[in-house]
């Protein structure tokens, strides 16, 4: 294979899998959850928020080990492939989920979401294969635009079955619409599996017990000595804080422009599209700036627009004027999670690179999405209104932006020992 091509379906996978990410998190079936399978009850709410945390709990945990197992067996591919199997499966199972299956629903998302923010990990952790470092913004700014394009395509595509709304009346069009989503997933993630091969090692066993204490001992002693790496632990830290707020933003969108702006279906589908549009830009353009300007500047331009979009949404008054902050949203959105990965891997140490990916999307990057929403909604329930749980996101921008100004030059990397 040449290395094109090779690039290629690592793009072609981002591509693949954020149609599960807007359909599935951000848009289509919180909604369905909420709407059809709890009948509108606000039990509803409860049992979704506590779906996505368990999920993202789970995978905080599990991520840094089986990273590190990776590194150590070599068979990082093969981890990637058994994440995206379990996701493509809950996924197209949940295409089955009705009225009064809030339990069975609930279970099969849990399934699915850890099948794709799992892996994350084991994909992200080859962009380090596939670019020089003078080049990493310009391909991690590639992947996420590659991403925000499968998901105005998979909207483009679902909108003829979800134009009858997300309501009872219309369940066998929206179901249908999961199980394209699955069939999607697993069709353009089919290339990166033929293309890219595991690194030739030693043959170990990846799930043995020996492997996994070994894994494990690699985890602890990381966490233990991970302080003996500045850079990387207040990176690691301002990363937690802003991107809790970016993914709580992501979370709420679609039941934020419902509720405070009353957005009907259509509505939403345009809004989403527009979003995808403006990422697909912010991360290309940000990829260049990026490389030219190093990930530490870009990553603190783009918390600057975050303010200005939160900013924005709290002020708007109009649907139209939402419409702008989304777009704006988008934006900043592709662009600070572009550099945000370029800014992990070039302070990753190559024969690390897994299992620090672990901690950066699994550990830091999923506890994070567990504390924002939560501090949402408790805020929302107290004040009675999404305006004020916004706001209360500002908070965690303004430490990640405070944290991430003292990170030094990305072009230092730790050395790791042991």
């Amino acid at each position: 294979m040449t290395k094109k091509y090779k690039v290629f379906s690592w793009l072609l996978f981002d591509f693949a899998n954020t149609s599960f990410s807007v359909m599935m998190v951000t848009f289509a079936f919180p909604l369905y959850f909420k709407n059809v399978i709890c009948a509108g009850e606000p039990s509803g709410d409860a049992l979704w928020g506590f779906s996505v945390s368990i999920s993202m709990l789970l995978v905080a945990f599990i991520s840094p080990v089986l990273g590190a197992a990776a590194d150590y067996s070599g068979k990082r591919k093969r981890f990637l492939f058994a994440f995206t199997t379990t996701s493509v499966i809950a996924t197209a199972l949940l295409s089955l989920s009705g009225p009064g299956m809030a339990l069975m629903a609930a279970i099969l998302f849990v399934f699915a979401n850890m099948g794709f923010e799992g892996g994350l990990v084991f994909y992200d952790a080859y962009i380090k294969e596939l670019t020089s470092d003078k080049s990493l913004g310009r391909l991690s700014g590639y992947g996420f635009a590659m991403g925000y394009l499968g998901a105005l395509t998979i909207l483009l595509l679902m909108k003829p079955l979800l134009s009858g709304g997300i309501v009872l009346s219309n369940v066998q069009n929206i179901q249908q619409s999961f199980l394209w989503v699955a069939l999607f997933f697993a069709l353009f993630a089919t290339p990166l599996f033929l293309s890219l091969r595991d690194a030739q090692r030693e043959e170990r066993t990846p799930l043995s017990m020996a492997a996994i204490g070994r894994s494990i001992s690699e985890v602890k002693y990381t966490v233990r000595h991970i302080m003996n790496y500045p850079d990387l632990a207040r990176f690691l830290l301002a990363y937690f804080f802003y991107n809790d707020a970016i993914l709580t933003v992501i979370a709420f969108s679609s039941i934020y422009a419902q509720n405070t702006f009353g957005f009907t279906t259509g509505e939403l589908i345009v809004f989403f599209m527009l979003v995808q549009t403006t990422a697909i830009a912010g991360s290309v353009i940000f990829g260049f700036v990026t490389d030219r300007i190093g990930p530490k500047r870009t990553i603190v331009i783009t918390l600057l627009i975050w303010f200005v979009v939160v900013f924005s949404a709290i002020l708007s008054d109009s649907k139209e004027l939402f419409f702008y902050t989304g777009m704006l949203a988008g934006l900043s959105m592709g662009s600070s999670q572009a550099a945000s990965r370029s800014m992990m891997a070039r302070l990753t140490p190559a024969e690390h690179v897994t299992e620090f990916f672990g901690f950066y999307d699994g550990t830091f990057g999923k506890a994070s999405a567990i504390a924002g929403p939560l501090v949402f909604g408790l805020v929302s329930a107290q004040a009675g209104s999404q305006r004020v749980a916004l706001a209360s996101l500002l908070l965690f921008f303004t430490i990640g932006l405070l944290l991430m100004t003292r990170v030094g030059s990305a072009g230092s990397r730790p050395t790791v020992k042991g």
